[in-house]
């Protein structure tokens, strides 16, 4: 994400720094005209808008503490990581403290929409830092939207990653039900697209679903991070979401089976039926 997301920042001209937990993974980017920061620390100092892509909630705490050394007034750190409202409220904090401004910018969309810039930027924080990264979200994405005070885009984007999980894991048990009594999954697929339940996930995740293949556009692990997050968060207002905890044990049992960094879609594999002893 990171990659594609810097790499449609050089396209559009942007003078870009990188910097990665991962070196070798800057590689690609400094070939194609970007600098390489040795530290978070170095990578805001060097520049005046810090956008910072990060696995889970103690991935980018850790390197937003690191990063607030090299803010200072006039900066701004534009996290556009998945994490919940509360950790998003500690790295904005940290940045406050360094007197810069923060935007929470979580992204719906995956591998091909950073790709292909049609990401979606859902922003909470300071609406002045929103007004002036605007142009570089422009680039990376289709749409954007300012939803509000910290911790307002974390929990959209809980939001909208719940019902991505749910939708999914539903859409598993129907092929696998339809597999079950007989029905050809292509006809399942061919029918639903028709009908009030289309969506384009399913359109672009059934081909290789049913071949039993799973190339990694979403990692399976981050979908269950998200639906845990999405749990914690309604757990927190007393809020009951079994169907999204129901979906949360197929992601589990997923990981458990060793498909944590393969597509979300591999949720299938949790709804097959166990073969046959012969």
């Amino acid at each position: 994400m990171g990659v594609a997301m810097s790499r449609n920042l050089l396209k559009a001209g942007y003078d870009v720094t990188v910097w990665n937990r991962s070196p070798e993974k800057c590689k690609m980017l400094e070939a194609e005209g970007a600098k390489v920061a040795a530290s978070p620390e170095d990578a805001t100092a060097a520049c005046d808008i810090t956008f910072a892509m990060l696995a889970d909630p103690p991935a980018a705490l850790a390197v937003a503490e690191q990063a607030a050394r090299g803010l200072s007034e006039g900066k701004g750190y534009v996290d556009v990581s998945t994490v919940d409202a509360g950790t998003s409220q500690k790295v904005a904090k940290l940045v406050h403290a360094a007197g810069a401004q923060y935007l929470e910018a979580p992204v719906s969309g995956s591998k091909g929409p950073a790709e292909q810039g049609t990401l979606i930027f859902l922003a909470g924080g300071d609406e002045e830092l929103y007004e002036r990264s605007g142009p570089m979200l422009d680039v990376m994405g289709k749409a954007k939207f300012f939803l509000g005070p910290v911790g307002k885009g974390a929990n959209m984007k809980l939001v909208v990653n719940m019902l991505l999980g749910t939708y999914m894991a539903a859409s598993a048990e129907g092929l696998a039900l339809a597999d079950a009594l007989g029905l050809k999954q292509q006809d399942v697929v061919d029918v639903v697209a028709l009908g009030a339940v289309a969506t384009p996930m399913l359109a672009l995740k059934a081909p290789a679903m049913l071949e039993g293949r799973y190339p990694t556009a979403f990692p399976l692990k981050h979908q269950q991070k998200d639906l845990r997050l999405a749990l914690q968060a309604a757990g927190e207002g007393s809020l009951k979401l079994p169907v999204a905890a129901a979906a949360n044990s197929l992601y589990l049992e997923a990981q458990e089976k060793g498909l944590g960094d393969a597509d979300f879609s591999a949720v299938l594999e949790s709804v097959k039926p166990a073969a046959k002893e012969t």
